[in-house]
Order: structure tokens, then sequence, then C-alpha cells
């Protein structure tokens, strides 16, 4: 009785090989592209977030409106900044995904400031 053919390995190496090929072309040219781009794109985002922060807490601490209302007045090119507010230190958070973070915390007699990060 005849066996059936079974497939060798390098018969299905080649799915496989074909997908790590296009891996590895998508990883160097998203490390092309950081390395063109990602300093502008990090700077970007933290002028963002820190301006963000910054005027959005002096929104909600000290002209009294909520963080919602305070969030449609972003400009234009803000809309992937996140804000979070945290009531009991007075502060508001804003972040870019993946890039950058900054809080501004309101003192009475000095308005809303940027907390200090290492970047």
């Amino acid at each position: 009785m005849a066996t059936p053919k079974t497939r060798s390995r390098k018969a299905n190496a080649g799915p496989r090989r074909g997908i790590l090929i296009w891996f590895a072309v998508i990883a160097i040219a998203g490390l092309a592209l950081w390395a063109a781009f990602g300093n502008a794109a990090l700077g970007y985002a933290r002028a963002g977030s820190a301006y963000s922060a910054r005027v959005v807490c002096s929104c909600v601490y000290i002209a009294g409106r909520s963080l919602d209302d305070c969030a449609k007045d972003k400009i234009a090119g803000m809309e992937l900044i996140g804000l979070s507010q945290d009531t009991e230190a007075k502060s508001v958070t804003a972040r870019f995904p993946l890039l950058a973070s900054d809080t501004a915390t309101f003192r009475k007699g000095y308005g809303c400031v940027l907390q200090r990060w290492d970047h």
C-alpha cells in the first residue's frame, strides 16, 4: 500500500521566510524614519505636552472651567494629546502617547507651574 507524500521542511519554510523578510523590511524602514524624523517628533511631542498641561491647568484652576470644557480648546495638531486631572494635587497631566508626558500644578501666587522632569 502506498503511503501519502509528506511535505518536507523546506516546503513549509517558504511562507515563514517571506514573513521574516517583510518584518525585517518594515523594521529597517521604521528605524530609517525614526533616524530622519525622530528628534523632530520628540521635540514636538514634548512641546505639545508641556504647553497643553500648563494651559489646561490654568483653564481649570484659574478660570474655573471643567477639564472636558478646557479640552475643547486644543489647537489643531494636538488631537493625540491626552489629559488627566488630579484634583487633590491641583494638577493636570498631558501625555503624547509613547513620547512625552508633562504635569502642571497650580500654586497660589504663581499660577500653574510645570514640574521638572528629566526627558
